[in-house]
């Protein structure tokens, strides 16, 4: 029995794990979405089709499985790009059904064509059109096994007439998705084993594609006596259990981190792609190890480059491996991660009862947040929080935006994240830059019922802006923010909401916040003088922030060099 090839690629989406679309109707889709309104498929109405593909994204990367979204032509399909690049980017597998104008129309300037497949081609793992009915079955399941295999996001383009027309649908085509052991061979791990038993000052450095092989990451790192430091995105799973964790390096990083692997005399890079060379060693080797052959020394360069999946690796590596003590490098580096973590502590401290510094309200949410809480963070001062402040155990996930580095990706990813998981625990960490970047989907929260939870670090600035700015000297531009209290406007939008700028306060509003039974928003009024302060500060760096401190007095806000003192510095 011949079927649409709307009916055709709602099926296939299901088949390949999809339970929900997100996305706007209207035109050019309106046939899809009636199958999808005949399928198994949710649909998710978002406001916003950028929110829709953070959504699904924010889906995507916590489940491991498939979510869609769905676009009409022209200006539909378009406002999905940023959030098609954060997703894809993450490593979300996501489908795309773009839609365009009839087949009749296509090349003679008729409104809303665009050509999907030369914007969404650098962002995706797969792009094609379905150009005949016949081939709506066999595109959809290839775009679904791109995006499963390849863990991005898969594009396919549909003229909107193509989607009432029927094909027969006699061949079944199906999504595939093979689990191959990977490693390299044995010569390599020989080379591998010499490298590693002549040296003396081993650090290893997970990234995201170590995902799932902690407890080969342990085992080596206890053999050799070896420090763990990692990546942002790896903290989820490396954190936890890993008894000669160090944290992570890089800015956004800790001063044990930064050193075990500046100061090693081999790196062992295990599913890490960090992208800042300057924060790799200067004199050491360097090993990396990652399943994708095209990622090996593209940030520096590496003298054994390998390819495979990482526990398969330390699985045939720790046979050839000399087993040796604990020695000072990594006694040294957990000493520095002790005091790291202490320091952590201190910042969060609050003399004045007035000034809520943000470390501290972020460690109030560490303390009251379930313990398989998952959390996502908007780029930019709260992402830093959200890694420094909040504990990772083995159960709690996170989420932020640190290789496309949006800004207001923490509560749309927190909108599809709760759809997929509507009995856990999901906080958004939202600027209020961000927060009001894309207020419009917090009326899909209370449509579809989804108990996300939005903490605003309200500052009233661009935070992070202002941060490097002042770090290059500069006074600070543009960045002031004239907010509304989000607690009343969350309340006039059928959402619970509540306001704190006292740190006494805080508490017993964060407790009322989490257990309030859908969407709420917590406003809380941070100071706004923070500073992020990077694991090792450079003299440039101080030389800078005095610069602007001379400029801020030149300019009549000496009072704000004062404070910005006195929070940062004096304390």
């Amino acid at each position: 029995m011949s079927k649409t090839v709307s009916e055709i690629v709602a099926d296939t989406l299901i088949e390949a794990g999809a339970l929900r679309v997100y996305g706007i109707v209207g035109d050019t889709i309106n046939h899809f979405t009636d199958a999808v309104r005949r399928s198994d498929l949710d649909w998710v109405h978002v406001r916003h089709e950028e929110v829709g593909a953070l959504a699904a994204g924010g889906e995507s990367y916590m489940t491991g499985e498939l979510s869609v979204c769905a676009g009409t032509a022209g200006p539909g399909s378009l406002h999905f790009v940023n959030g098609i690049f954060e997703s894809h980017r993450n490593g979300a597998p996501v489908v795309l059904i773009a839609s365009n104008i009839d087949r009749a129309e296509v090349g003679l300037g008729f409104p809303q064509e665009v050509d999907q497949r030369k914007i969404y081609e650098q962002t995706s793992v797969f792009c094609e059109y379905i150009s005949h009915p016949d081939q709506a079955r066999r595109i959809t399941a290839q775009a679904a096994q791109a995006a499963l295999t390849k863990k991005g996001v898969a594009v396919v383009i549909v003229n909107g007439d193509m989607f009432k027309e029927k094909a027969p649908d006699d061949l079944h085509w199906s999504v595939h998705r093979p689990r191959p052991a990977t490693r390299p061979c044995d010569d390599e791990l020989d080379t591998l084993a010499s490298l590693i038993n002549d040296a003396k000052r081993i650090t290893i450095y997970a990234g995201i594609g170590a995902r799932g092989s902690q407890e080969q990451i342990r085992a080596l790192s206890e053999h050799l006596g070896a420090p763990v430091a990692h990546t942002t995105r790896s903290k989820e799973f490396i954190e936890p259990d890993m008894p000669n964790n160090v944290g992570m390096t890089g800015i956004l990083g800790n001063r044990a981190g930064m050193e075990a692997v500046g100061d090693c005399d081999l790196l062992l890079c295990l599913g890490s792609d960090f992208a800042y060379t300057q924060f790799y060693p200067g004199k050491a080797k360097i090993v990396q190890l990652d399943i994708d052959a095209s990622h090996l020394g593209r940030r520096a360069p590496v003298d054994l480059g390998l390819v495979g999946d990482v526990g398969d690796t330390i699985a045939a590596l720790l046979p050839r491996l000399e087993p040796r003590e604990a020695g000072k490098h990594l006694t040294r580096a957990l000493k520095h991660y002790a005091e790291d973590l202490q320091g952590y502590l201190e910042t969060a401290e609050e003399p004045d009862p007035n000034l809520i510094h943000p470390q501290a309200l972020t460690e109030v949410l560490d303390r009251l947040a379930a313990k398989d809480a998952i959390f996502t963070a908007d780029g930019g001062s709260p992402m830093v929080w959200l890694l420094r402040h909040l504990s990772a155990n083995g159960q709690r996930r996170f989420l932020t935006s640190l290789l496309h580095g949006t800004m207001a990706n923490a509560y749309p990813q927190a909108l599809g994240i709760q759809a997929a998981y509507p009995d856990r625990q999901v906080i958004a960490l939202c600027g209020d830059g961000g927060m009001s970047m894309l207020m419009d989907d917090l009326l899909t929260l209370v449509q579809e019922k989804l108990p996300v939870k939005l903490l605003v670090f309200n500052n009233s600035s661009l935070g992070f802006v202002e941060m490097e700015q002042r770090v290059e000297g500069l006074l600070d531009n543009f960045t002031e923010l004239h907010n509304p209290d989000f607690a009343v406007m969350a309340r006039a939008l059928g959402m619970a909401g509540f306001r704190v700028d006292k740190m006494t306060d805080l508490e017993s509003a964060m407790l009322e916040w989490l257990a309030a039974p859908g969407p709420a928003i917590l406003d809380v009024k941070v100071n706004r003088l923070e500073l992020v302060m990077p694991p090792k500060i450079e003299l440039s760096q101080v030389t800078s922030t005095a610069l602007f401190g001379v400029k801020a007095v030149l300019n009549g806000r000496a009072d704000e060099v004062l404070q910005l003192a006195r929070n940062n510095f004096l304390r």
